[in-house]
């Protein structure tokens, strides 16, 4: 075997993480992988059961999304066991499928190191979720209180109307609805606060890595070419293979590809027919043609 080349060896950091530093370790890895299974279905049937009943809905999301992450940590150690095995395979077959496929293992083997990546990535999002829960467990207290007063004032009125604890309790509830409505503004910002946060590190992280999903893809490729795959007939020889730098300069162009990839770099753009943002909507040429309207309205003006 003519191993020139692994992306497994160590290596600097990359362009994306120096311009965004790896986030901890999942507060969701598990120390047995594949043996979640009593676990998870708990998690599941239990899921909203527990706790205060406004962040009840969220504790389910929240659980269920540790599932998830769990899934996606087998499937990323599971993808390197399959990328070591591929190599083992062609080790013994003739020079070129030797060759293309332990290239081929090095890419399906960064794949895994891909994912392993983003779970940790990922769980940032599930964290920050994990504010909103518990500002929406901390307004349930309030809110109960305001509802407990409101119904003993309804009960006394009913049952006692001249009753001397009536404007007692009045006044509590002045109070009580004063402090509900602090912790209820606060829920509010927070809310869409950690939730547009949450969600941009989870977007952030797919988008970075479906588009290193899509760079390996065309190496994986590149690397098929390599192979002759023309028929031969019985007693023929096929010429002898000489595409090693070949396929050595192609994971060493994957990996500086990799490195080098920053979100600031991202090919897939998103084209809204709904215009919110110059940077988001519209590519240069509009950016181009956008500036050149500005300039004649200001001539206008003027």
């Amino acid at each position: 075997m003519h191993r020139t080349y692994s992306l497994r060896n160590s290596r600097a950091p990359t362009a994306s993480q120096l311009q965004t530093p790896p986030p901890p370790s999942s507060t969701t890895r598990s120390k047995f992988f594949g043996k979640t299974g009593i676990a998870s279905n708990f998690r599941k049937n239990a899921a909203g059961s527990f706790g205060p009943e406004l962040a009840r809905k969220l504790s389910a999301l929240i659980k269920l999304e540790k599932d998830v992450l769990r899934s996606i940590e087998v499937v990323a150690r599971e993808r390197r066991e399959v990328a070591k095995q591929l190599s083992i395979w062609g080790e013994e077959n003739d020079d070129d499928v030797s060759d293309v496929s332990d290239k081929l293992g090095v890419l399906i083997y960064e794949i895994g190191e891909l994912e392993d990546q983003f779970v940790d990535k990922y769980d940032q999002y599930r964290i920050t979720l994990k504010t909103i829960r518990d500002i929406e467990a901390s307004v349930q207290p309030s809110r109960d209180r305001k509802q407990k007063i409101t119904d003993e004032i309804a009960h006394l009125k009913y049952k006692d109307p001249q009753s001397p604890k009536i404007p007692v309790l009045e006044q509590e509830l002045v109070r009580a609805e004063a402090e509900s409505l602090v912790a209820e503004a606060q829920l509010s910002n927070i809310t869409r606060e950690k939730l547009k946060a949450g969600f941009n590190y989870q977007f952030d992280a797919l988008r970075e890595l479906s588009e290193k999903f899509a760079l390996i893809a065309g190496y994986g490729k590149a690397l098929l070419e390599l192979l002759d795959d023309s028929p031969v007939t019985p007693g023929e020889t096929r010429p002898a293979y000489d595409g090693y730098e070949a396929s050595k300069q192609i994971i060493i162009d994957a990996e500086n590809a990799l490195a080098a990839w920053t979100i600031d770099q991202a090919v897939v753009k998103p084209a809204l027919s709904l215009h919110q943002t110059v940077d988001d909507v519209y590519d240069e040429g509009e950016e181009e043609w956008q500036g050149e309207e500005e300039e004649v309205v200001e001539e206008h003006a003027e």
